[in-house]
């Protein structure tokens, strides 16, 4: 994962924090095992609780793949053990997107 990418989400993550949002959401990273990563990021009470996200599925091998989707109030995106940083790209061009 890039600086660039994870500088982002702390930057994206801690703007969300406002004494209440980070004590019951937040973000959650960890390993699939086909063998992948998973993310789930909750966007309850954030400017994206309400918008459309369209579902992305990129497959180009057998590790090398993507899945993202909004599922109620999370940005849950599923991928190839090395496709983290372009999950994390994924969701700041939805959030950038929205402003």
């Amino acid at each position: 994962m890039t600086n660039d990418e994870l500088m982002w989400l702390f930057k994206w993550f801690h703007s969300q924090c406002d004494g209440d949002w980070e004590h019951g959401k937040g973000v959650k990273i960890g390993t699939l095992s086909n063998p992948g990563w998973f993310i789930k990021i909750d966007i309850s009470e954030t400017e994206l609780e309400h918008e459309e996200f369209k579902e992305q599925f990129i497959e180009r091998s057998e590790h090398d793949w993507v899945f993202c989707e909004k599922q109620n109030n999370l940005f849950v995106g599923d991928c190839g053990p090395f496709n983290l940083p372009e999950v994390i790209q994924i969701f700041r061009n939805w959030v950038e997107s929205e402003k």
